[in-house]
């Protein structure tokens, strides 16, 4: 029997994960800051749900201006107005 590789994605390195504040830039809008709320990145592969064209976005974001956001790691960068970041 042929072995399962495991695919699941590792944990990001660096400063994010569930209550990191972020600056998310997606191309349709403006950059808005907030606080990651939960990360998916168990669901993120999704050629083994059969649903490649609705891909899952890695992470929640809970913005400052009350709105829920699902982005990518690539959109999000840390909040350089938190004390301590390095952005």
């Amino acid at each position: 029997m042929p072995e399962k590789k495991d695919r699941s994605p590792r944990p990001e390195p660096g400063p994010f994960g569930a209550g990191a504040r972020v600056l998310v830039r997606r191309p349709s809008e403006s950059a808005q800051t907030g606080r990651i709320i939960e990360d998916y990145a168990e669901l993120t592969n999704t050629e083994e749900r059969g649903h490649a064209w609705a891909p899952v976005h890695r992470w929640a974001i809970a913005l400052d201006d009350g709105r829920l956001v699902f982005a990518d790691t690539d959109d999000l960068t840390a909040d350089p107005s938190t004390p301590g970041s390095s952005g």
